[in-house]
């Protein structure tokens, strides 16, 4: 018979130890009626009951794939899928206006010429839209760069100016 209690009293503490583990390593999320610590303590303090209870009531049960949180539905009952195309397609018609707006304030700017490739005919020492200046010629090959050395311009990083 002291055998049989022995053996019991092992298992009890096991079964404790094996509770009190499982309590303390549990995803906190799926944790039921009891915060973790007062769990701990009624799995200490309650002998065989404490961690029954943990196992059936504590120990919430994962989330299961289609459950009424991740259910899914078709798009034209999800509200916030609904809300999300309308935001978007408001956010593109936004999109679109502004870079009309920009294209107008291009064609709009007279140092620009009407035609892009049309570089032709500007004056020696005119600046390109690029922001070169073009040479004399009328095909625009001789380009000079505004930061080349021998461009006059601000100080440089030695102080000095560069021409």
């Amino acid at each position: 018979m002291a055998r049989l209690l022995f053996g019991l009293g092992v298992a009890a503490v096991i079964f404790t130890i094996y509770a009190v583990a499982d309590c303390a390593f549990f995803d906190r999320t799926r944790i039921r009626g009891l915060r973790r610590g007062w769990w701990i303590v009624v799995i200490l303090f309650v002998p065989i009951i404490g961690p029954l209870l943990w196992f059936i009531i504590g120990r919430g049960r994962a989330n299961r794939v289609g459950s009424a949180r991740g259910r899914t539905m078709a798009p034209d009952d999800d509200a916030e899928f609904l809300r999300q195309l309308r935001d978007d397609a408001a956010q593109d018609e936004r999109i679109r206006r502004l870079e009309q707006e920009l294209a107008d304030l291009d064609d709009d700017d007279p140092a620009k010429p009407s035609k892009p490739g049309r570089s032709q005919g500007r004056a020696a020492g005119e600046v390109s839209s690029d922001g070169f200046e073009t040479g004399g010629d009328t095909l625009g090959t001789e380009r000079k760069r505004p930061d080349a050395p021998d461009a006059p311009g601000e100080a440089g990083p030695s102080g000095r100016p560069n021409g």
